[in-house]
Formats: structure tokens, C-alpha cells, sequence
């Protein structure tokens, strides 16, 4: 007997915490640029918040299996846009990132990519059917990553280039990549990391993936980010300074605190309680999402929640790890809490496709 897909099968307890970290979100972003030019950011947040709701809902209704179809397309598309950029995108502080669009839109292409390279390895891989991977297939499935990074790369963007990884390396780990090949890929990538940073990587790229070792060495220049970071999370102490008293993000010390840095400027106004509360709330959502890859009705299915796993849990880790001074600065922004609309959008539309998939669990 078939079943159709109703939203009685919406996963309505993780779309409440997704809120609830929004909610922080536009609350964090309105007290860290109360007294800068940026005020009123808050409120294009709740825009962008509604606007990923409306979309997930849509998403949500369109069965995976017809994106598992377009994926051809989708792919040229991610493809000839990126290329795009770098011919007529808007060049702001060096780097073309994103195009502008009428009514003053700036389009990022680079966040839709990753949703198009989650569809994308999830339908490769899924057709491989668990077969050992010979390494032809590892070869296919690193280019088809491999060469929207290098477009990323080229604008240049090294943290949103870094975030298409995760979703190759759970593609290979799900497929069954052998664990002999796995060695010899990690030796390999190892031997690339020579010519990729003195070909590859911009100056100031390099000085971020070192300045945060050591960042006392150049404290007003590529270690200023990280200091004044690691001073904010510090002067919350336990219960933090309260909302809009920090004296770090209100003192204009901490740089850009509604964005790449706002896990910092949470941290210090709401204190180590507050900061371990939202990462229980995001280990919740990585949790929820895993339980559902783990109920989906087929392989495809679960290759493209644990896609959407892959880039989320790299994305908090490599944030949450650049604010306490563990990881470079990489502009990897929060999910679900930094400001920007590419990136709000992004998360909405993945957690639209993972809600697509929980409710086929039961359809034939």
C-alpha cells in the first residue's frame, strides 16, 4: 500500500532548535552592533530567517529523488556560475565573491555550491551500491569537488573552498573507500600541502593559518583577530557580562563580532553557560540529523543527510575552533547564527532536503 508524504512526518522538534539558535542569533546580532554602522542587521537576519523558512517548506515538498535527477544540471549550473563571478562578479577587498543582482542583492554562489555538491556525491556514490571503491571512483568523485573548489580558490575564498571537503570525504568514508586507500590518499595530501602553499595560498591566507599558533608575535596585525577573540571569551567568565555590556564587542575591539566572530561576542556577554548551552543545542541538531540518515528509506537518502552532517559539524568545529584560538581564521561562518543571507539560505534548503527525506521514510 502506498503512503503519500504528509508534515505529520516533519521533524518538528529539530525545526524548534534550528529556531531557537536563530532566535539567539538575531538577539546576539542586534546587542553586537547596537552602537556600530551596522545597526539594524538584526532585522535583515529575521528576513533571512523567514525567507530559508519559506524555502525549506518548498524543498521539503520536492522528492529528492527528482533532485537526485537534475543533479546534471544543477552541477553545469553551480559550474557556470562560479565562473561567472570570477568574470562579472563585484570585487570587494580584492576578492569577487558575489554577484550583484537588482534591488541591491549580492548573490554568493560558492554557498549554493556546497548544497549542489551534497546532491551530487549523495547520487554518485549511491549508485556505486556499497562496492569497493576502485580508484577510478575516487578519482571521478575528486574531481567533481576538486574543481568547484579550485573556482572558489580562484576568487579567492579559502573557507568556503575548505567546506566542500567534508562532503567528499563522507561520500568516500560511507562509500567504502578501503582503508589502504585511504592511507595513501592521506599521504598524498599531505605531500600536496608543500605546493599548495607556496603555489596555491595568498600571502595573507598564509599569515591567517599561522598567525593563530603563536598570536602573540604580531598582535596588532594577523594575530589581532585571534587575541582580541580569545580576550572576549575570557572576560564572560561564567554567567558572562549580560547582553549588550560586553566591553570587547561593545568597545569595537572585536572585529566584525555579528558574523565570523559572534560566538566570541555571545561567549563574553552570556559566559561559559550560555556558550556550552548553544553548542548542546548544536549537538542536538547533529544528532537529530544523524538519527534521520540513519531511518531513510534508501542510500541515497542517507548520503545526503550525511552530507548536510559533513558540512554543518565542520563548519561549528572550524568557528567555534578559530574563536578559543584552536583553529586559523578561515571566515567559516556559524550556521544558523552568523549574519549573511547565503548562508542562512544554504542551511534552510539542506535542512529542507533532510526533511524531504524523513518524510519519504514510509512512502514505497
Amino acid at each position: 500500500m502506498r503512503r503519500t508524504i504528509s508534515f505529520r512526518d516533519f521533524d518538528w522538534l529539530l525545526l524548534a532548535v534550528v529556531l531557537l539558535l536563530c532566535i539567539i542569533s538575531i538577539l546576539e546580532i542586534y546587542s553586537a552592533t547596537l552602537h556600530t554602522k551596522f545597526v539594524g542587521f538584526h532585522t535583515k537576519q529575521v528576513f533571512w530567517v523567514l525567507g530559508g523558512l519559506g524555502a525549506m517548506f518548498i524543498l521539503s515538498c520536492i522528492n529528492y529523488h527528482r533532485l537526485l535527477g537534475w543533479i546534471h544540471w544543477l552541477y553545469l549550473f553551480c559550474l557556470v556560475s562560479l565562473a561567472g563571478v570570477l568574470v562579472a562578479g563585484q570585487r570587494v577587498m580584492g576578492a569577487r565573491r558575489w554577484i550583484r543582482l537588482p534591488g541591491g542583492i549580492h548573490f554568493q554562489p560558492s554557498e549554493w555550491v556546497k548544497l549542489i555538491l551534497i546532491i551530487a556525491v549523495a547520487r554518485y556514490f549511491a549508485n556505486l551500491a556499497r562496492r569497493e571503491l576502485s580508484w577510478g571512483d575516487v578519482a571521478k568523485a575528486g574531481l567533481m569537488v576538486g574543481i568547484p573548489m579550485l573556482l572558489v580558490l580562484k576568487q579567492p575564498d579559502l573557507g568556503t573552498s575548505l567546506t566542500y571537503f567534508p562532503v567528499l570525504l563522507m561520500g568516500l568514508f560511507l562509500g567504502g573507500l578501503h582503508w589502504k586507500k585511504a592511507l595513501i590518499l592521506t599521504v598524498g595530501a599531505l605531500v600536496l600541502v608543500v605546493p599548495v602553499w607556496y603555489k596555491v595560498l595568498k600571502p595573507y591566507q598564509k599569515q591567517r593559518l599561522t598567525s593563530f599558533l603563536n598570536p602573540d608575535t604580531d598582535p596588532r596585525g594577523s594575530g589581532y583577530q585571534v587575541k582580541q577573540s580569545l580576550i572576549a571569551v575570557g572576560d564572560g567568565g561564567l554567567f558572562g557580562r549580560g547582553a549588550t555590556k560586553g566591553t570587547q564587542t561593545q568597545g569595537d575591539f572585536l572585529p566584525i563580532p555579528y558574523t565570523d566572530f559572534i560566538f566570541a561576542a555571545f561567549s563574553e556577554e552570556h559566559g561559559f553557560v550560555g556558550a556550552v548551552f548553544v553548542l548542546l543545542l548544536y549537538f542536538f541538531v547533529l544528532m537529530r540529523l544523524i538519527q534521520n540518515a540513519q531511518t531513510a528509506a534508501d542510500l541515497s537518502g542517507t548520503f545526503l543527510v550525511m552530507g548536510v552532517v559533513a558540512v554543518i559539524s565542520f563548519q561549528i568545529a572550524v568557528n567555534v575552533g578559530m574563536v578559543i584560538g584552536l583553529m586559523p581564521v578561515t571566515g567559516i561562518p556559524l550556521p544558523l547564527m552568523s549574519y549573511g543571507g547565503s548562508s542562512i539560505l544554504f542551511t534552510f534548503l539542506a535542512l529542507g532536503i533532510v526533511m524531504n527525506v524523513r518524510m519519504n521514510r514510509f512512502v514505497n
